[in-house]
């Protein structure tokens, strides 16, 4: 029997903490052994079949028990903000200041994904906070996907979402070659995703790389304008107290309707928008994008209209009038 050497890993008893669906194909996993003593250890004791940490797409089954999960793709380029934006909502939910209107946060079975993601946005002991490190594209072929619940204040049943936090590249090259191999991750989110987040670095598109940072952004919203198939679509500016000109906004605003129909627009930044605010530090739009998030349902399956069967033969006599 093997174990992994990951502290944070329980595989074989859950999936994979990178995950990883064959476990050969894991450095941490591969060759890693448990002695006897272990084994003894383990014996007699029933591990929860969930770890903490982001989901892989073997624990899927187990969030799925109770209903089908809404998925929520934030999809951009890499730099461009998306896992600073995931870690915002986890420390405004923590601090009690992310008003979800009749929305009421019931749990998470990831809360050591999004500890990883945001512990660095937290004041500590001689260390100032700073944004997240960057998403890497070699942690495997899956995004990570950070689970959080939400009951209604109705008494309504809870209803759960997975927000998928994955490298800016992957989307890159997806956007260039949808099939791709550096772009499974990216082409899985596609597929699978209820609603998309697609991000816009106001601060990369006012910099010295503008015209590169801008090409990529419409290439990824050439590419998901032809995969979205109506699906709900929110234009976010991230880094919004940077200024752009206008024609580049327009630019950018241009590709992303033009490739999808329906699509809406948020602004949103981690700095306060008003030192005086008693309630602390909300950012700018964030607790507005988030409401956005969590109102996505899943649309209906609307099935064709039954055929007539009264030229059937099997059933001619059931349709007789008297």
């Amino acid at each position: 029997m093997k174990k992994c050497t990951q502290t944070t890993c329980f595989v074989p008893d859950t999936s994979c903490e990178l995950g990883h669906t064959d476990l050969s194909k894991c450095p941490i996993w591969h060759g890693a052994k448990v002695t006897d003593t272990a084994d003894e250890s383990l014996s007699g004791e029933m591990l929860m079949p969930w770890s903490g940490s982001a989901f892989g797409l073997t624990d899927l089954g187990f969030v799925s028990g109770r209903g089908k999960p809404i998925v929520i793709g934030v999809v951009g380029p890499q730099n461009a903000g998306k896992t600073t934006l995931l870690a915002a909502w986890y420390l405004l939910l923590g601090r009690g200041l992310a008003d979800t209107k009749d929305r009421l946060f019931a749990g998470s079975y990831t809360l050591s994904g999004w500890e990883a993601v945001a512990g660095s946005m937290r004041w500590a002991p001689g260390q100032a906070p700073r944004f997240p490190a960057h998403t890497t594209s070699h942690g495997g072929r899956a995004p990570g996907l950070l689970h959080l619940t939400f009951s209604a204040e109705n008494g309504q049943r809870s209803v759960d979402y997975l927000f998928t936090d994955a490298p800016g590249e992957w989307f890159q090259r997806w956007a260039i070659n949808a099939d791709s191999e550096e772009g499974a991750g990216a082409r899985w989110v596609s597929d699978n995703a209820d609603a998309f987040i697609i991000v816009a670095d106001r601060e990369a598109l006012a910099g010295e790389s503008m015209g590169t940072a801008r090409g990529s952004l419409q290439r990824i919203a050439m590419r998901l304008g032809a995969e979205c198939h109506g699906r709900p679509v929110a234009l976010v500016w991230t880094k919004s107290d940077v200024d752009i000109s206008p024609e580049m906004e327009q630019a950018v605003r241009g590709a992303v309707t033009d490739a999808m129909r329906e699509v809406v627009e948020h602004s949103v930044s981690v700095l306060e928008t008003s030192v005086d605010d008693p309630a602390g530090n909300k950012g700018t739009g964030l607790i507005e994008l988030l409401q956005w998030a969590t109102r996505v349902r899943r649309r209906g399956l609307c099935l064709p209209p039954p055929l007539s069967t009264s030229d059937d033969p099997l059933f001619i006599y059931g349709n007789r009038k008297p």
